[in-house]
């Protein structure tokens, strides 16, 4: 991967300051160690910053075709190069190197803005076209490239990360408190909307067509299954086992593609442990893995099971061991790192792996993300089967007791899915997210509930596809979880953010395009059979690895949040951002309502789901005031701001 930024004119032809350019791409150096280029014309200005993975020295960016009328930045890999190479030259395409970031010109030669429908891979790319001043931004299909943009005076700018928009000197920090709200429901910011004001996330699956000095928004795909009863089914499942496994193998197969050594994570279960096994054997080679150790009780420990299967493949492994204050010491970096609060503390952990890849030598990281998404490996998916067999009323009775355990009666009194395709549906997410915001609600501060007494966090949601009433509700459900969780936070505050702040590019089979839309395609009994999560990719395994790997059940590894951020050995800053003068500051909570719900949380009110529901909200209170102090001008802690701390 590398890191990418850019400006149009979006008045005329003036020309973009070199200095600021280079400001804004320095500010990535961290995403590109190996070289750096820029290009400017009149009224346009690229530049990149270069993490070598495929052709390592002919592959500088940005990038032109060979008449020099059109110009790509890249920010990701495209795995079927190889082909898509064969193919465009076979049709006349003069193509000088053997890197993916070339093809992008000759993409939009051959195919025009059809050219993502094409474009098998992780990416976020810039397309200039000069004869017909014609501007393309474009994301891959599920996000797991992010690509940011702004508008400011008169310039339309973009860029990998924030910091290089903020690095412009056009852009002013400040705080989104709808963008802070979508945290306290979905635990993450799923939409276009950031937490910054002004600064806009470009939606997985679109693109944005400027021409003319005006900004489009086109979508290109969208994820789809089959209509109820009319899914992929078989008397005998085997040919479907088989295909998966073909398609996975398939799959791990292009992201082994690299001019440099790959490796793998490895928790020991089910997701990781199958891909790792893939790839050992499709390179019949032990492929190097990397887990964590949790330690002194700061959350699961997945050593032994990771060891046990780096053993049976033959995997050199290395184990990172932490514990709960290192994990809580690295917040502020990680929070530098996503650019916004984040609630998952995993993600801690996985940022301090990512730089122990590094300190190895390594650039590219195979990772199990995305089976539990497209095979439902949530527990919320099996709440939902489990309430299908109870009688409906009695099934509406349980959410609301749990709302009660939340918020004694107090309640938002909106349904986050009102108004909307799905309004009459009830996917297996839902309670959750109405139980986190109901939870919020309970310590936003007084002004904040005035500035969002409108606001619907629904309304910025992708999840507007009309043919979602025709589908199986668990397939409802795993439409819910590409739009929201899978791109909100698996990859951004624990995908590419966390591995590329280390310089390191993450691979992920389970979003392969095939594998997605095969997994789409079958019917829900081959995804959660009975209670059994991710049944045909068990069977798979099963082929693979030893029975109990096989059937390992899921475990969320997460560190323990009350003793990260309060226990007895929490960081001094934890403390100041907590202080009555900070919270007046940032002015998004209420001091009083937080120390109760802290009290609570330590006493009377130790009870599931109250108890996740509330360590996640006073989870999201801490982070979003060291967010704010680091991005929003400080003064809250004596931890240094991201200025003046930044790489």
């Amino acid at each position: 991967m590398c890191g990418i930024v850019g400006a149009l004119d979006l008045t005329g032809m003036r020309e973009f300051p070199t200095p600021q350019l280079l400001t804004m791409i320095h500010a990535l150096a961290h995403r590109g160690p190996d070289d750096e280029q820029i290009h400017i014309e009149p009224g346009l200005a690229l530049a990149a910053r270069r993490l070598a993975i495929i052709d390592l020295l002919h592959g500088s960016q940005p990038i032109s075709n060979v008449t020099g009328n059109l110009w790509a930045t890249f920010n990701g890999e495209l795995f079927d190069y190889p082909e898509q190479r064969k193919t465009l030259i076979a049709r006349g395409h003069q193509i000088k190197t053997h890197c993916d970031t070339e093809l992008w010109t000759h993409f939009y030669e051959e195919y025009g803005e059809t050219l993502f429908e094409h474009s098998k891979g992780q990416f976020a790319v810039a397309i200039w076209d000069r004869d017909n001043r014609k501007l393309l931004l474009g994301r891959d299909r599920v996000g797991i490239c992010p690509l940011y943009y702004t508008e400011q005076d008169g310039w339309l700018l973009w860029a990998s990360e924030i910091k290089a928009l903020l690095a412009s000197g056009l852009v002013k920090a400040q705080p989104d408190i709808k963008g802070i709200d979508y945290l306290f429901h979905f635990l993450c910011s799923p939409t276009r909307r950031t937490f910054f004001k002004g600064i806009h996330l470009l939606p997985p699956g679109h693109f944005i067509r400027v021409t003319n000095q005006r900004k489009t928004l086109c979508k290109y795909w969208d994820l789809d299954f089959p209509d109820a009863g009319e899914e992929r089914s078989l008397a005998n499942p085997k040919p479907l086992i088989e295909e998966l496994e073909q398609k996975l193998s398939r799959a791990v197969q292009r992201r082994l593609r690299s001019d440099v050594p790959v490796v793998s994570y490895i928790s020991g279960g089910l997701d990781s442990s199958v891909i790792l096994s893939l790839a050992s054997r499709e390179r019949s080679q032990a492929i190097p893995s990397f887990t964590i150790g949790m330690m002194h009780g700061a959350g699961p420990n997945e050593q032994a099971h990771s060891a046990q299967v780096a053993t049976l493949l033959g995997s050199p492994l290395t184990t990172l061991t932490i514990d709960a204050m290192q994990i809580a010491n690295v917040f502020p970096e990680l929070i530098t790192a996503a650019e916004g609060p984040v609630l998952d503390t995993s993600c801690a952990a996985l940022l301090l792996l990512a730089a122990e890849v590094h300190k190895q030598g390594y650039k590219v990281v195979l990772t199990g993300e995305g089976a539990d998404e497209a095979l439902a490996g949530y527990f919320w998916f099996k709440t939902q089967k489990i309430s299908s067999w109870i009688n409906p009323k009695l099934s509406q009775l349980l959410p609301w007791l749990l709302q009660r355990s939340i918020n004694r009666g107090t309640t938002r009194g909106k349904s986050i899915f009102e108004g909307a395709a799905m309004q009459d549906s009830r996917p297996a997410q839902r309670y959750i997210y109405e139980m986190m915001g109901n939870a919020a609600h309970m310590i936003y501060s007084d002004q904040m509930k005035s500035n969002l007494t409108d606001h619907n966090p629904f309304t910025d949601l992708d999840l507007h596809n009309e043919r979602f009433q025709q589908w199986h509700p668990l397939n409802q459900s795993i439409y819910v979880g590409y739009k929201v969780m899978l791109p909100g936070l698996l990859m951004m505050s624990k995908g590419d953010r966390i591995t590329m702040h280390s310089s390191v590019e993450t691979r992920y089979p389970f979003l392969d395009e095939d594998v997605i839309e095969f997994c789409a395609s079958i019917a829900p009994e081959y995804k959660l059979r009975g209670l059994k999560d991710k049944w045909i990719l068990r069977q798979v395994a099963g082929q693979l690895l030893p029975q109990h790997v096989a059937n390992r059940p899921k475990a969320m590894f997460r560190a323990n949040l009350s003793r990260t951020f309060l226990g007895s050995n929490h960081p001094a800053w934890i403390d100041q951002l907590l202080s009555k003068e900070s919270m007046n500051q940032t002015g998004y909570f209420d001091l009083e309502a937080f120390n109760r719900e802290r009290f609570l949380q330590r006493g009377l009110m130790r009870m599931m789901p109250r108890q996740h529901i509330f360590d996640a909200t006073l989870t999201n209170v801490i982070t979003t005031q060291l967010w704010h102090h680091l991005f929003c001008g400080g003064g809250l802690c004596d931890l240094p701001t991201w200025t003046d701390g930044k790489k």
